[in-house]
């Protein structure tokens, strides 16, 4: 089953070990925070790097919106150390082994580099509503500017449901 659009629908529910191991759900936030999930193909390449850093520039205003800021791909436990320790990342990074959340939230594409196809995450974007709704998704993501446009997105979203 491919996804093409949650919005308005239930957020498929996800269970992954983070970087230290430790089982994170979106369940343990329902009722209680914003998510937002981000999936990012690999850790320390250029963009991911980029994007990681720009969530962790803006981490005090998503904290001030009450939104977790959760980033998934499908290295290990050991890269998401590093990337973190490295880029001072002040949020966890989940390990999506299997791809099985990237599945469920169709991000996981077929894709072609050097003449070559293969399977990996399309970088998208969920906000999450406490309730467990996405309020809106991102998919196909260009990097400059769109943790500024999810934080916007949140704010409103807050405005509305205020």
């Amino acid at each position: 089953m491919t996804v093409e659009n949650l919005e308005g629908l239930q957020a498929p529910s996800v269970s992954l070990p983070d970087e230290n191991g430790t089982t994170v759900s979106l369940e343990d936030y329902k009722g209680k925070h914003y998510v937002v999930l981000y999936f990012y193909p690999r850790d320390s390449t250029p963009g991911c790097t980029t994007q990681a850093c720009d969530f962790r520039d803006r981490f005090p205003e998503f904290q001030e919106l009450n939104a977790k800021v959760i980033g998934v791909s499908t290295d290990s436990a050991k890269k998401h150390q590093n990337f973190i320790a490295k880029n001072d990342l002040p949020f966890s990074l989940l390990v999506d082994a299997d791809a099985e959340a990237a599945e469920a939230y169709g991000v996981w594409k077929k894709k072609m580099m050097y003449g070559k196809e293969f399977y990996g995450i399309e970088r998208s974007t969920f906000l999450i509503a406490p309730t467990g709704e996405v309020v809106k998704e991102w998919r196909k993501v260009k990097v400059p500017g769109h943790v500024e446009e999810v934080q916007k997105t949140l704010e409103e979203s807050q405005k509305e449901n205020a």
